[in-house]
């Protein structure tokens, strides 16, 4: 089975929990941007990166804003499941901005990225990377690619919200070019459940569209009752 997580931030009890324990062997965890396990490459962050890997699930995760891109970019690109990925571990890899991949008989389009609300006050290339700001290429290529698969896919996995439902968050919130983009994803693209985790709160917006945080659910939300 497939569930979904939201931001994690380098938090490796999320993986150890109670509904993390109700994984089983064969299963896949993705989380929803802010990954945070990239971030100093320091003997103590390879070395849970080493222990999620022999988790017995797999762990694949979306790019945040605050994720060490520097880092994110060494990473041996690969094909998986019909979409690109960067692999950490054998069982622990990146999944890429617009992209669509295929896992146990369901597509999944994913677009990671998002904007910093604190940027101004980060230190750019040590706790602040540009790069968490999709490029106009990514969400040209993204569009491209839902093309193809004829504009419908099973799920959307995005680290922000659409922002073309301004109900779905705070009034206080500005809105960003990602949000934008999705907004226009939305409206093209038919869908059966969208989740996305950069609101930090565990809510059910609608009926396809989650807001997913500190919760571990299953992409078949009919399997959560």
């Amino acid at each position: 089975m497939v569930y979904i997580t939201g931001d994690t931030h380098g938090d490796f009890s999320r993986f150890t929990g109670a509904a993390a324990r109700r994984l089983r062997k064969g299963d896949t965890l993705i989380v929803l941007g802010d990954f945070g396990f990239l971030w100093d490459g320091s003997k103590k962050e390879k070395k849970i990166l080493k222990k999620m890997s022999r988790l017995r699930f797999a762990v694949l995760f979306l790019d945040g804003p605050h994720e060490n891109y520097d880092m994110l970019n060494q990473l041996p690109i690969t094909e998986w499941n019909g979409g690109r990925v960067q692999v950490v571990h054998e069982n622990v890899m990146h999944l890429l901005r617009g992209e669509i991949y295929t896992i146990e008989n369901q597509k999944y389009f994913v677009f990671g990225g998002g904007e910093s609300l604190d940027h101004d006050i980060r230190a750019e290339a040590k706790t602040w990377w540009e790069q968490e700001m999709p490029s106009e290429e990514e969400m040209l290529e993204g569009l491209r690619r839902l093309k193809e698969n004829g504009n419908q896919v099973d799920y959307i996995l995005t680290h922000e919200y659409p922002g073309k439902s301004g109900s779905y968050h705070d009034k206080d919130r500005r809105q960003n070019g990602v949000n934008a983009y999705l907004g226009f994803v939305e409206s093209e693209v038919k869908y059966n459940r969208w989740f996305f985790g950069s609101l930090h709160t565990d809510k059910i917006m609608s009926k396809s569209l989650i807001s997913v945080f500190q919760k571990i659910l299953p992409v078949d939300m009919e399997q959560n009752k």
